[in-house]
């Protein structure tokens, strides 16, 4: 325990929304926490304490506390986390539910008296912390990008019902331009900005009320990568923006990498391999899933690709394209299943990790030595993309139609022939820098600045 958690060490409480991308993040803050002495409330869901308690380091300072989840009609019955619904109306619903656990919450606060809460979708949390003499921060796993572009008083100002050309658009007083949308994602920021979620809030005042309402913004973030989207933050709210350092828990897997998939990628040569996974959530169609593998197929690399099944197909090898198995027999895989994907990200042959841009893939991949070729669908994975392609050049973007999203298999290979061809100019650079980043992220002295920093920014605030 170091000498200032000795000293003054603070009970924070924690509520982040009820889904596991949030719900781990908030862990790895409390994990990085009760390291330093300091005792967190975890307030969660009953049935799911024992998916979490796993990954709780420290149990005697991190206290899971249940909370029951009323049911809201259109709900199946018992559930409490978005892990147990299938689409966007139910988790509406379950944001709905968590909104009416307002009461019981103020009951536990008010028990447990905690220094501070940590927050996020839970808009009502300020006003009911500053009843209680309790600070509150809206601690956001969503990246300081995304806020700096869409949810800050400027943007407010265009409300109440924003359009697609008010999202094409940087805010005013952003400092650098590299973050631009497409006509495609500014569709899709928009309709998700104005759409209803929970509680018949919409889910840019949702997230925009918490902000201004709350004692201090905080985010799983680092100046190194996102430096002058704070900076923009900070000028927007007039309030302290604390950083709790580089995106992700940097901790090696204890586990060895399944015995069928280590032997497969033993076959090939250091650094050859395309690997593409998309995560627990997101979803291709049919066509695109096949324009992906096809264009794996057109590099004439060896690849290792994990889906969901698409979008009304029962399996991924149903969704494969004719013949495509029977071409890429012995150097390429499609599997449809979970696959341990810090051990394969660290497995020597990995040259390139075709992915998504989900902040838990990105913050694994960053600290490795494979390649990144992005291909973000929705929400904050546009901006993560967007922040290391165009802001920081660490990866390259497979290129898209302007009006709907869609890529090709040539755009495909073209991207990964990019980072993977040492020939390649572009791919030279982007190499180059992308070594430096990892270098800088692997350093545990940043590491330990950040969430030192971070801790003592929370001491002031409590005072």
């Amino acid at each position: 325990m170091s000498t200032m958690a000795a000293t003054s060490s603070l009970h924070i409480a924690m509520f982040p929304w009820f889904a596991f991308g949030h719900l781990s993040p908030y862990l790895q803050i409390a994990n990085k926490l009760a390291k330093k002495g300091h005792k967190i409330s975890f307030l969660i869901p009953s049935k799911i304490r024992a998916k979490l308690q796993p990954f709780n380091h420290f149990p005697n300072l991190i206290t899971f506390v249940p909370i029951i989840v009323p049911h809201v009609d259109g709900l199946p019955e018992g559930a409490e986390t978005t892990a147990d619904v299938s689409n966007l109306h139910q988790f509406n619903l379950i944001m709905t539910a968590m909104d009416l656990t307002q009461p019981q919450i103020k009951s536990l606060l008010q028990h447990i008296k905690p220094h501070v809460i940590f927050f996020d979708f839970t808009f009502w949390i300020p006003k009911l912390a500053s009843q209680l003499g309790i600070k509150s921060i809206y601690y956001s796993v969503i990246s300081a990008t995304t806020f700096s572009y869409v949810f800050t008083p400027t943007r407010q100002l265009c409300g109440p019902d924003f359009t697609v050309d008010e999202f094409i658009k940087p805010p005013l007083g952003l400092a650098t331009s590299a973050i631009k949308l497409h006509s495609h994602e500014a569709k899709n920021v928009t309709f998700m900005s104005n759409m209803i979620f929970g509680s018949d809030v919409r889910f840019f005042h949702r997230h925009f009320t918490g902000l201004c309402e709350s004692d201090a913004i905080a985010f799983k973030a680092c100046r190194e990568i996102e430096g002058p989207f704070v900076d923009h933050l900070i000028s927007e709210f007039k309030k302290p923006i604390l950083l709790s350092g580089p995106d992700g828990d940097i901790q090696e897997p204890k586990t060895t990498l399944e015995h069928r998939w280590q032997e497969w990628l033993s076959r090939f040569k250091y650094g050859s391999v395309i690997y593409c996974a998309f995560g627990s959530e997101c979803t291709l169609t049919k066509d695109q899933l096949q324009e992906l593998v096809l264009g794996f197929e057109l590099t004439n690399q060896p690849f290792f690709a994990v889906f969901k099944p698409p979008v009304g197909v029962d399996t991924v090898t149903a969704a494969l394209p004719d013949g495509f198995e029977e071409r890429v027999e012995g150097r390429g895989v499609v599997y449809g299943g979970w696959v341990q994907q810090q051990h394969i990200l660290e497995h020597p042959s990995i040259g390139c990790f075709v992915t998504h841009c989900g902040a838990g893939s990105l913050s694994e991949a960053l600290v490795k030595k494979c390649q990144l070729v992005l291909l973000p669908h929705v929400g904050d994975h546009i901006f993560r993309a967007r922040t290391l392609s165009s802001y920081l050049k660490v990866g390259v973007e497979v290129e898209k139609r302007e009006d709907d999203g869609f890529f090709t298999k040539e755009s495909v290979c073209e991207a990964v022939k990019t980072v993977m061809d040492e020939g390649n100019e572009r791919g030279k650079e982007i190499r180059a820098t992308r070594a430096k980043l990892r270098e800088l992220l692997l350093d545990k002295d940043l590491e330990e600045s950040y969430i030192s920093n971070f801790i003592h920014n929370l001491q002031s605030l409590v005072g």
